[in-house]
Formats: structure tokens, sequence, C-alpha cells
């Protein structure tokens, strides 16, 4: 596994995070009673700054996991590596979290190798299990550890989804946008930029977000609203922040962009 696929955080003080419904008690139960969570929505709507929070709020490290095609059980789980003259074992970051205590976040968990849910299915029910097969231990998750996953249901296809037999072992949390308010309370709180320009960003990506004659794979996120009103409150001009950070990386298609731009440019007077 790569240094950059796997990331540990101790608890620390709490990231901002604005809820939007009953997620933060839901998740504090699932805790208390030692249930897996599973968390769905579109890109950049606030998952992983919600499990960030959760980990601080609860005083739990942080064992997170970035998803990928070449993922394996092996790179969660562990594996001998060669030594000087002699083999060793390597910890995962799975291992290490069902050893330590502690949330296991596998965020884009569809994204992994199908093997994975082997691994995970003992975790994720009454037993909460992991075989080690290749020491032939078999640990017994602790109290404080918690399984994670998150995944957005948008790209899922016959070849990249969940199982029913697997997503039926987790509580389920669906997360969406914010509604307007607090969008622009999350935009204002997270760069300083004044009220009325936060708004006019909100509606913005509102209207972008309606459009349904282009193809976008994804909708403009809280994220990309962040970026953009962080170069806009660092000074950069406002319609060329907008296109950078907003529009730019919602697609590659140059008219598409000009379409985009129109209702940038409706939006700030240009």
């Amino acid at each position: 596994m790569s240094d950059g696929a796997a990331a540990v955080e101790a608890a620390r003080e709490e990231p901002f995070y604005l809820p939007t419904g009953n997620e933060v008690a839901l998740f504090e139960h699932a805790h208390r009673h030692r249930l897996p969570v599973l968390i769905k929505g579109p890109t950049g709507c606030g998952k992983t700054r919600f499990i960030r929070y959760m980990a601080a709020r609860l005083g739990l490290p942080l064992h997170t996991v970035a998803c990928h095609d070449d993922l394996t059980a092996a790179d969660l789980v562990g594996r001998h590596l060669i030594g000087e003259g002699s083999t060793y074992w390597v910890d995962g970051p799975l291992t290490r979290a069902v050893r330590e205590g502690g949330i296991c976040y596998l965020d884009e968990v569809v994204e992994a190798r199908k093997d994975t849910t082997v691994v995970l299915h003992p975790l994720s029910d009454d037993r909460r299990l992991l075989p080690i097969e290749r020491t032939g231990e078999t640990l017994q998750a602790p109290d404080d550890f918690m399984l994670v996953v998150s995944y957005n249901p948008g790209y899922q296809n016959l070849l990249k989804g969940m199982k029913p037999s697997t997503r039926q072992r987790f509580v389920a949390l669906r997360f969406d946008y914010p509604d307007a308010e607090r969008e622009q309370a999350i935009v204002e709180r997270e760069t300083g930029l004044e009220p009325r320009v936060a708004k006019q960003l909100v509606s913005l990506a509102r209207a972008l977000r309606a459009l349904k004659d282009h193809d976008l794979e994804e909708n403009a996120s809280t994220r990309l609203l962040v970026y953009t009103a962080t170069l806009i409150q660092g000074g950069f001009d406002v319609v060329d922040a907008c296109r950078a950070a907003l529009i730019e990386p919602l697609t590659d298609d140059e008219e598409t962009v000009d379409a985009l731009m129109e209702v940038v440019h409706a939006t700030f007077g240009r």
C-alpha cells in the first residue's frame, strides 16, 4: 500500500461541521451499540468532514483509507515483507484499527477490489472478528472499534456497486448538499467570505445543480464552493475564481464550460 493510501489521525479539536439532520445522534448511537455505518452521498457534500468531526467528538483515532481500483484485502489487513534475511509481518490500516480501537473509514469503498468484502463481512456483523489467514490470528474488535464506509451512489453501475448482502450489514446515512442557508453559513465559516458574495456563490451552485441540459458526471459541490470562496477571499477576480475552482473541475468539454460560464456571468451581473 502506498504511503498516501491510508492515514491515521489522533482525536483532536473538532473540525467545523454543521449538522443537517439527526446524523450526529444516529452516529453516536451506532458507535455506542457497536454497529457499522454506511454513508452515501455525492462527491464534496461533507461525508469525510463528518467522519473527522465525529472521530474528534467521540475522542477516537481515525484510520482513513482512500479506496481505489488496485486496493486489495491484503492492503487492508497486512502482509509479510522481506527484511534483512527474513520476513516480517506489517499490519494494514484495518488490522491496526481493530488492534488499537478507533474508527476505520473506507472512503469510496466500491472502488476497492471485490475481495475486500470478504474481510469486511465478519467485522460488520455481531461477530466483529478479523481473521488473518497469513498469521493464523483471529482478532476480536474492541468495543471502541467502529467500521465506517462511504461511496457515491451516482457512480454505481453493474460492475461497481455495493452488493445488497454487504449493504444490509450497515446502518446507512444518506448525505446530500446542505440547504442554501446552511451552505452559505459553511462557506462564510470556512473562508471568511462576506455574506453577500457567499450568498451569490450558493445561488450559483444551486442554479448549476438544477441544469438538465448538460451531461455532467458530478454537480457543483460544497467543497468546490469553498475552494472558489477561498480564491475570492484572497483577492482573486470573482468570475475567474468561479471558472478555475467551480466550472473547469466539472467538465473538460469547452462548449459546456462556455454554457456554464453564462450562468456565472448572469449570477454576478457581468
